[in-house]
C-alpha cells in the first residue's frame, strides 16, 4: 500500500490518496479548497496513472469535505463514510462562508459505513473502526496487513480532535480512543486529519490526553 499526503485549504487538512500495486485507490478527506489544489489532486492521480474508486470520509466537518462535490463528480466514485454526519455535511456551505470560503454543496449520496465493515479497492482491505466523540460520524480506516490506520480527527499526533463543536463529546472521544486505536499494537502507523503522523505506541507514551 502506498500514500501520498496532502496539506489542503487554510486549516491543512491531510488528504490522502491510497492505492496499491494494481492502480486502484482511494481518496481520503477530499478538503481541497479552489483550481489550485484540485489541480494538484488530479495531477498526482493521472501522473501515476491511478484509477480512483472510493472517497472515504473520516467525517464531515466542512474542513474535510469542502471538495467533495467535485471531486465525486469529477470522478463519478461512491462516497463512503457515516450518514451520523449528515448535518454537518449540510451544513457545510453555510460554514465555509462563515470561514471565507467556497463549497459546492454535495449533491450525491453517503454509503453508510459502520463498525466492523470493510472497504477494498485493488488488492487492499481497510477495516471501519467507528469512532465518535469528535463528531457523532467519526471513522477510522485501519489496515491491518499494512499496520497503518487513517484516524481523521480523532487521535493527532500529542492530540485529540475538538470536543466542542456541534455533536461533540469528550467522554465519548476518550473512549472512542481507549476501546478502538489504544489496544492496537505500538508499530501502527498513525495518518491523522492534520498535523505529522505518528505511531500507536508513542502516542500511548507520550501523549497528554492519554497518559493520566
Amino acid at each position: 500500500m502506498e500514500i501520498k499526503t496532502f496539506y489542503f485549504n487554510p486549516l491543512r487538512v491531510c488528504c490522502y490518496v491510497v492505492w496499491d500495486e494494481t492502480g486502484e485507490c482511494v481518496i481520503i478527506d477530499p478538503g481541497f479548497d479552489g483550481d489550485g489544489e484540485f489541480s494538484r489532486l488530479v495531477r498526482f492521480v493521472e501522473e501515476n496513472s491511478l484509477k480512483p474508486v472510493r472517497i472515504l470520509l473520516t467525517h464531515s466537518h466542512f474542513d474535510h469535505v469542502l471538495g467533495l462535490e467535485r471531486a465525486s463528480r469529477y470522478w463519478n466514485i461512491e462516497v463512503c463514510g457515516s450518514t451520523l454526519d449528515s448535518r454537518n455535511l449540510e451544513m457545510t456551505p453555510r460554514y465555509c462562508a462563515m470561514m471565507g470560503l467556497t463549497s459546492e454543496p454535495f449533491t450525491g449520496e453517503v454509503h453508510n459505513l459502520a463498525e466492523g465493515d470493510k472497504v477494498s479497492f485493488g488488492s487492499t482491505e481497510l477495516e471501519v473502526f467507528s469512532t465518535p466523540g469528535h463528531s457523532p460520524g467519526g471513522l477510522c480506516y485501519f489496515n491491518r496487513s499494512e499496520s497503518s490506520i487513517f484516524t481523521g480527527d480523532t487521535l493527532f499526533c500529542g492530540s485529540i480532535g475538538r470536543s466542542d463543536l456541534d455533536g461533540g463529546d469528550l467522554d465519548i472521544l476518550m473512549e472512542s480512543i481507549g476501546q478502538k486505536l489504544m489496544p492496537l499494537d505500538g508499530e501502527v502507523r498513525v495518518f491523522p486529519g492534520h498535523g505529522p503522523g505518528t505511531t500507536i505506541g508513542y502516542e500511548r507514551a507520550t501523549n497528554p490526553f492519554i497518559v493520566r
